[in-house]
């Protein structure tokens, strides 16, 4: 038997089994090896197993200053000035050196201040949303935090459930698990009690269930194995980092940094060659150069992007939106399908009995009635009947006023055959108390009326005229036996209807307006539910949602994977559709490259949640749901979820406000630059002058987050286009260059400027020019006339031009290395900037006419994507040992 050595805190060892040794064993084998019973470990035993082997923890979210600061100062070319200007004092030029080393440090300061920010309000954030798992402690079932299991643990889990770590089976009712995630495999894996008789693969560990896998159907007791790091799907998670996964938004921003890199190299490459061969000093070429790379980067993109989704989560908060990861507000704002359960989230979701319709003659309505409530998978022995974690239409039926007639005693269950999503049916065997044995079904009609005999013509037209009503039907069929004392799925057979329990679940008031919405964001709305076509069918008339199609089922279980995919692209309403199939929809829809966004509130719909690139749940939701979740509505309201898309696609639009500026005037004022250190016999611009300017142009930008967005940039996802971006820096690059070179012409040839007046002229022109520049292409309207930035902005870029017209004037002009302007300058400064913006204005309307010739990028989501996103729910604030 293979044991690890841990202790706890008295110094007593824990043994801890492989998952391999545990499958060979039987579970009471297992039980006697961990130091535990069936009934669990006491909470005391559990505490110390918890301190000697740790959390169940595969993440770390708690912020840390280090790593920030680490990202902050890990750019090479950072780090290549740090060197440049430490030699640069060291060779005796401790002016200069010591003006770049403070502007250093305040770009630095800045982007740690606001990165270091937007983790702590990420690391609040997690600590907000709990992942919880039904664990036995003390012998009484209760739920904790996942990450609180340990070793010893016994757990119980449902449909839907993600398995909390590797785990023995105990027990097993009817277990599939979804085990993809690991093995690839896309079947279902058979799950028993059995144990394995020698060696095996890990797919063929028919006995045990791994961490990060999800219950398929079926439900099961457990012992733990193993925990975090040490269980299968630990070490594959551990052994991929702690970096988040990359969503489509980060990948952009990857892709526009590699452009800008080839960029910023080929520009240093040539300008220092070019100092070089004029004769200029080695290190002087070699600061010039760096200065010029750093000018054309964008360095607080980090900060700009962290405190956006800061902004962005803070947002969503106030409207009762909680986020479980930030850049799941990225994914929000992708979203261009989403697929949502009818009940709870398009109807009230409080479903409530109607009426009782018998089809045979000899069973009168309450009789029907009372037939249903035997056919509840409630406990009606003791009492008052509990409707807490029942189905909803098991609830309406003990919750309506007839049920208070019902009489326990007169009905004794010796059986049950509880729900399943794939007969879709309840069975119970009971005795009356006059000795008489019967079976009672109650399930979806399809279903149910496929094992009865000899039904009267006139129940299928009662169950239409339901249908079409909107109503929810459930069928109700008996069958007298003799002698049983169990019951079997074998059994449901030749039954005789007895009628139809009528249900009512109306639409929510403001779900048509909230589907027009998000209709209007060009969000494709589509229904996956277990209700009949016709119920769905209806519902979605009376909302108003134009129907592309119905597939039920059936007709989805007969589909090939192709074929389906294919479907999918225009069907509206998928009925009658199990969990299995719900979710292979939402696969089907990924395919194509589309973001899918799925909305559920059931036990049912965990599985879709898990496959979607966006799982929400409302707060009102099925534990399981909820933890499945991404996103948590805490209001049942479809228009905080449109509220939520238009936060992330704003997200994007401010990146992208601050991406065109820094591939516009960036790239234009270095081009400018290079071409000057070439001809002119002094350089344009000391190198500690170019990061000065950098840097208050970066600080200003810091208020673009919370920035307007125009109402056309929300109504549809935008997605990363570099070859437009590239044709961006391309056009208006060039414009900026022409205005600096015309600064240039100025001073040297109407004010014959030496070299500190020439500095001071070009780095008020700069500042004023590329700051200014971002009221033209934060919108693609009349700025200010039709577009109004947000007042943070106006000051900010307003605050920035006044400080880079006052420091060539300030006492600090001389030690930055400027000289004095004549007023005329500022004149002629003023005409230009007024011209400038005007031609920018024109190109801008010229450039957003043409019709866009980037290919969209398809979404790359691969396994580690997948592996990354579960293995987020595992996470404490706290940094983690290694297992």
């Amino acid at each position: 038997m293979s044991l690890l050595a841990k202790h706890d805190v008295n110094g007593l060892p824990i043994k801890l089994l492989s998952i391999a040794d545990a499958a060979q064993n039987t579970p009471e084998q297992v039980l006697a090896e961990l130091d535990s019973s069936a009934l669990g470990l006491s909470s005391r035993e559990a505490q110390d197993r918890l301190a000697a082997v740790g959390p169940n923890a595969l993440r770390s979210h708690k912020a840390s200053p280090w790593s920030v600061l680490g990202r902050q100062l890990g750019s090479p070319i950072l780090i290549l000035l740090i060197v440049t200007a430490s030699l640069s004092l060291f060779l005796g030029d401790a002016t200069n050196s010591i003006v770049i080393g403070v502007i250093l440090l305040v770009s630095v300061g800045l982007g740690f201040s606001n990165e270091f920010r937007a983790e702590r309000a990420a690391e609040a954030l997690h600590s907000r949303v709990t992942h919880t798992v039904v664990v036995l402690r003390d012998g009484t079932a209760c739920q904790i935090d996942v990450v609180g299991l340990v070793p010893g643990d016994v757990v119980r889990l449902a449909l839907g459930a993600i398995i909390p770590a590797d785990i023995r089976l105990l027990t097993s009712e009817e277990m599939l698990c979804d085990e993809s995630i690991l093995t690839g495999e896309s079947l279902p894996a058979e799950k028993t009690t059995s144990a394995i008789v020698g060696e095996a693969a890990l797919a063929d560990l028919s006995c045990c269930l791994f961490m990060g896998t999800v219950v398929q159907s079926g439900s099961c007791a457990g012992v733990v194995v193993a925990t975090g790091g040490r269980a299968e799907f630990g070490r594959i998670a551990m052994g991929l980092g702690e970096r988040q996964p990359q969503t489509e938004f980060q990948r952009g921003l990857k892709r526009f940094s590699f452009l800008l890199l080839q960029v910023a190299v080929g520009l240093t490459t040539l300008i220092f060659i070019a100092n070089l061969l004029l004769g200029r000093p080695l290190l002087e070429s070699l600061l010039f150069s760096l200065a010029i790379a750093v000018g054309i980067t964008p360095q607080l993109l980090p900060a700009v992007v962290s405190t956006c989704l800061a902004a962005g989560t803070r947002a969503l908060a106030k409207r009762q939106v909680l986020v479980k990861r930030l850049i799941c507000i990225e994914d929000l704002g992708d979203m261009d399908v989403l697929v949502t359960d009818k009940t709870g989230t398009l109807t009230e979701g409080r479903i409530s009995f109607q009426a009782a319709l018998p089809i045979l003659p000899e069973v009168s309505e309450q009789g029907l009635f009372t037939l249903g409530l035997v056919a509840t998978e409630a406990d009606y022995t003791h009492g008052t009947v509990s409707t807490v974690g029942q189905n909803p239409l098991d609830a309406a039926l003990w919750e309506s006023p007839q049920a208070n007639d019902f009489d326990a005693g007169r009905h004794r269950r010796l059986g049950i055959i509880p729900f399943d999503h794939r007969r879709r049916m309840t069975s119970v065997l009971v005795v009356d108390a006059a000795g008489a044995q019967r079976i009672v079904t109650k399930g979806s009609p399809e279903d149910v009326m496929e094992l009865c005999s000899n039904i009267p013509p006139h129940a299928l037209a009662q169950l239409d005229k339901q249908y079409d009503a909107g109503a929810r039907v459930i069928a109700v069929a008996t069958r007298t036996v003799v002698g049983m004392t169990a019951i079997k799925p074998a059994d449901e057979n030749s039954l005789t209807l007895a009628g139809f329990l009528i249900f009512l679940d109306k639409p929510k008031a403001n779900a048509k307006d909230s589907l027009v919405e998000l209709a209007s964001l060009g969000i494709a709305v589509k229904i996956a539910t277990g209700d009949n076509a016709k119920v769905a069918e209806k519902v979605c008339r009376d909302l108003g949602l134009v129907s592309g199609g119905t597939l039920t089922g059936v007709q989805v279980q007969a589909l090939t994977d192709p074929e389906l995919a294919t479907a999918v692209r225009d069907i509206t309403i998928f009925a009658r559709v199990s969990p299995e199939q719900k979710a292979r929809i939402i696969r089907m829809l990924r395919q194509d490259g589309r973001a899918v966004a799925f909305l559920g509130d059931g036990v049912n719909d965990a599985l879709a949640l898990h496959h979607a690139d966006v799982g929400i749940s409302v707060d009102s939701a099925t534990d399981v749901a909820k933890d499945a979740a991404d996103i948590v509505l805490m209001d049942k309201d479809l228009g905080v979820l449109a509220e939520g898309v238009r936060e992330g696609r704003r997200i994007f639009a401010n990146t992208i406000k601050y991406v065109l500026m820094g591939t516009s005037s960036n790239f234009g004022n270095m081009f400018s630059a290079a071409t000057a250190s070439v001809v002119l016999s002094f350089l344009p611009m000391l190198p500690g002058q170019i990061l000065l300017n950098n840097l208050l142009y970066d600080t200003g930008q810091l208020a673009i987050p919370g920035d307007k967005v125009d109402a056309e940039q929300l109504l549809a996802p935008s997605h990363w286009d570099i070859a437009s971006i590239r044709r961006f820096m391309l056009l208006f690059g060039p414009i900026s260059s022409l205005f600096d070179f015309a600064t240039f012409g100025l001073m040297l040839f109407v004010f014959t400027a030496a070299p500190g007046e020439f500095r001071a002229g070009w780095f008020i022109e700069s500042i004023a020019t590329q700051t200014l520049i971002i009221f033209a292409i934060r919108t693609r309207r009349v700025p200010f006339l039709r577009s109004r930035p947000s007042a943070g902005l106006l000051w900010a870029s307003l605050g920035v031009v006044a400080v880079g017209i006052y420091l060539p004037l300030s006492p600090w002009g001389a030690i930055l290395g400027f000289d004095p302007l004549p007023v005329p300058f500022f004149l002629a400064l003023l005409a230009m900037t007024v011209v400038y913006l005007v031609l920018v204005e024109f190109a801008k309307r010229w450039f957003f006419s043409r019709p866009s010739q980037g290919r969209p990028v398809a979404r790359g989501r691969g396994r580690a994507h997948h592996i990354h996103r579960r293995a987020a729910r595992f996470s404490v604030a706290a940094a983690l040992k290694s297992p």
